[in-house]
């Protein structure tokens, strides 16, 4: 055999992925900064259960649960979309799409973590929230991303019960059941997700409709998306200040929600403006603003019942 053919050969074998680079790979797998949004709403819900500061070693497994599970949802989501993350630019550098992972490694890491989040949770918290973040994983893997997210442009609105559920998930931990305040909170977060989301799909159009996917803008254009956005932000206001009855809220949170909730309509309502005018420049501004929103009204959620407990 020739030098030329043994160098060929040589370079047409695959070269391993590092360890660190694998590591890194499993960890993008599992969308880091969705899983941080996802839990900057549970701490808070445990906060408002508890009327004060839970158990350290509650919020702790609570948290490492709520990670797992969210992040098999995402790995899963990953896994099933691979063929249009690798078409979309905002998606061409996922594991899968870079071939630092395997499907089948994706897929078992799935399945892993999520098992391990059913168990964990069922047995350092309870069952009940070990049921609802099972429920919630199943609910975003079938329904949403194998159901309805290639085939209606609602499908980010029906996506967002499963972004929701942490609220759910905090207030079982510490209270072992489900109540009007967590239901409510709920609610927020679910009425929140598309007016978070749509700007973003605003801003990467082309790749969805590369991508064959039916995210609003792409089905009914950006007229339609600026008056959902700003319908949406009105309701995310109305249950912003349901909870203040609900719940027994006082002036702290009462003060945030009234002012967050006035704050995000008058960015939608700019955001309306300019896409009726066939002016829209920067939609991606109202997509960070409503991190910032969800972020505000939820520290503030926290913060009540234990300012009231000092007064």
């Amino acid at each position: 055999m020739s030098n030329s053919t043994l160098s060929g050969s040589a370079k047409a074998q695959p070269t391993a992925t590092p360890p660190l680079r694998k590591l890194k790979a499993y960890l993008a797998l599992t969308k880091p900064r969705v899983i941080e949004l996802l839990l900057i709403t549970t701490v808070p819900a445990m906060v408002l259960a508890a009327n004060g500061l839970p158990d350290f070693w509650l919020v702790l497994a609570t948290l490492i649960g709520g990670a797992f599970s969210a992040g098999s949802a995402n790995a899963f989501n990953c896994y099933i979309d691979a063929d249009i993350d690798k078409i979309m630019g905002r998606t061409k550098n996922r594991p899968l799409v870079t071939g630092d992972l395997t499907g089948r490694e994706a897929l078992w890491f799935s399945w892993l973590i999520g098992i391990v989040s059913v168990f964990w949770l069922g047995l350092t918290v309870n069952w009940i929230a070990s049921g609802i973040s099972l429920a919630a994983l199943l609910f975003y893997v079938f329904i949403y991303t194998l159901g309805l997210k290639r085939k209606t442009p609602q499908n980010i609105v029906w996506g967002g019960a499963a972004g929701a559920a942490p609220v759910l998930i905090g207030w079982a931990a510490v209270t072992g059941s489900v109540s009007w305040p967590a239901i409510v909170m709920f609610l927020i977060v679910f009425l929140w997700t598309p007016p978070h989301y749509w700007p973003l799909s605003v801003k990467y159009q082309s790749d969805y409709e590369l991508a064959k996917v039916p995210m609003l803008p792409v089905v009914r254009g950006t007229k339609t998306v600026v008056q959902q956005i700003l319908i949406y932000a009105w309701a995310v206001a109305a249950a912003s200040l349901l909870l203040i009855p609900v719940a027994g809220m006082g002036l702290t949170y009462a003060i945030t929600a009234f002012v967050v909730s006035a704050w995000f309509i008058a960015a939608a309502y700019r955001m309306y403006k300019e896409g009726m005018a066939g002016e829209l420049k920067a939609p991606m501004k109202l997509f960070h603003l409503s991190n910032l929103h969800l972020t505000a009204l939820f520290i503030a959620i926290a913060l009540d019942p234990l300012v009231r407990n000092l007064l």
